[in-house]
């Protein structure tokens, strides 16, 4: 096959209009199938769970988010063996001047300052704003990228309309760090928040969640069977969870995303066999009176059938390679991006699994017209007028 592929070069840059809307087809298609690949592994695969994130797990009610936990909860579930740190996460909902402006409508959550910087020890940011969060009771401390979309700087005014809790928050920004996530989210003092509460309402006494940390991933799933053996016959149940299977609770709201994705990605795949096939069955159709030509020279029914699938292969592989490449620019833009939704970085295994998809389409496209381009008789093939 290799001492034919300047032949089988030359043949498929005959009809360059051709070739050329077959790549840039199948370049969209795998582009398109790259991106699905890399949000589904971000997604659903266990191995793409960052080191920090993998110790970090969180309780929340059994029965529904929107239930809350005593706050009475926080020293039995710190007194868990091999728990080394733990924090409120209340989440504040509320409203930040205006809710229509997608820029004004970010995650906003009340935590005890120090045990959060304890749990979140990757974050980064100055000693001196984590010193500020810790000791000035209405301090506030926000993501880099949400501070960026927003304009914010240190000391900026920071005002809350409350919906869940009947309190309007004045904060002031003390803190800005980069989060490995680069998600958007303000961070304020929880016990700024419990005061500002009145007793009568019972709010005082509920946190919405708690954000734990491991002191090994091997530890994670135990801590998570002893937390919730402990709450199993209380008041309000606990369900925990680890912070990775916590985001993905929220996507099951969208229904099976996994059956959506692969659904997706076979008809990708099949569009694009079709197409392939399609092309491959014309281009030996107005060649029929060539592959004669060649048999008389004496090419083999299996050279002939080589000739036609690796014209085939060959244009697949060049629009996977340049599906890889628009996919990997498409991903890292999107990653480094201001944008609420981000795509997955695009991995350089995934670019070896596109491209063995595009082989093995552009082969099995091939495989029924080079299959009869290959038992028709010389005779018949010369006879053909087209």
């Amino acid at each position: 096959m290799l001492q034919h592929l300047p032949f089988i070069t030359r043949n498929a840059l005959r009809n360059r209009r051709r070739s050329s809307l077959t790549v840039a087809s199948v370049t969209v298609s795998l582009c398109l199938l790259g991106v699905l690949l890399a949000m589904y592994h971000s997604l659903f695969s266990p191995d793409d769970t960052s080191p920090a994130q993998a110790l970090r797990l969180v309780v929340h009610h059994r029965v529904s988010l929107a239930q809350p936990l005593l706050a009475a909860y926080k020293p039995r579930i710190a007194a868990v063996p091999s728990v080394k740190a733990i924090t409120t996460w209340q989440w504040f909902g509320g409203k930040y001047k205006d809710n229509q402006n997608a820029q004004d409508q970010f995650a906003r959550f009340a935590v005890d300052p120090a045990d959060y910087l304890a749990v979140r020890p990757d974050i980064e940011m100055p000693a001196e704003q984590k010193e500020a969060f810790i000791h000035q009771q209405t301090g506030a401390i926000a993501t880099k990228t949400l501070a960026d979309s927003l304009g914010w700087k240190i000391g900026e005014r920071i005002n809350l309309i409350g919906d869940i809790f009947p309190v309007n928050p004045e904060l002031t920004l003390v803190g800005i760090f980069a989060s490995p996530e680069k998600d958007e989210v303000l961070l304020f003092n929880a016990h700024y928040l419990q005061e500002s509460l009145s007793g009568a309402g019972g709010q005082r006494d509920t946190v919405g969640a708690f954000l734990i940390l491991a002191d090994s991933a091997n530890d994670v799933p135990r801590i998570a069977n002893t937390i919730d053996a402990t709450f199993d016959n209380s008041p309000a149940p606990t369900k925990s969870e680890s912070e990775k299977a916590f985001g993905l609770s929220f996507l099951a709201f969208l229904g099976n995303l996994k059956l959506f994705l692969a659904a997706i990605s076979g008809a990708v795949m099949f569009t694009i066999l079709l197409m392939s096939a399609n092309t491959v069955a014309m281009t030996v159709r107005e060649r029929i009176r060539e592959t004669a030509i060649l048999r008389t020279l004496g090419f083999t029914p299996g050279e002939i059938r080589g000739l036609v699938m690796g014209e085939a292969a060959l244009l697949s592989i060049v629009g996977g390679l340049l599906g890889c490449l628009a996919a990997t620019l498409i991903c890292r833009a999107s990653y480094n991006s201001s944008v609420q939704f981000r795509l997955p970085l695009f991995r350089p295994w995934m670019s070896g699994t596109v491209l063995a998809i595009a082989i093995v389409i552009g082969i099995f496209s091939a495989a029924l017209p080079a299959w009869f381009a290959s038992r028709r008789s010389v005779v018949e093939s010369m006879r053909y007028a087209g």
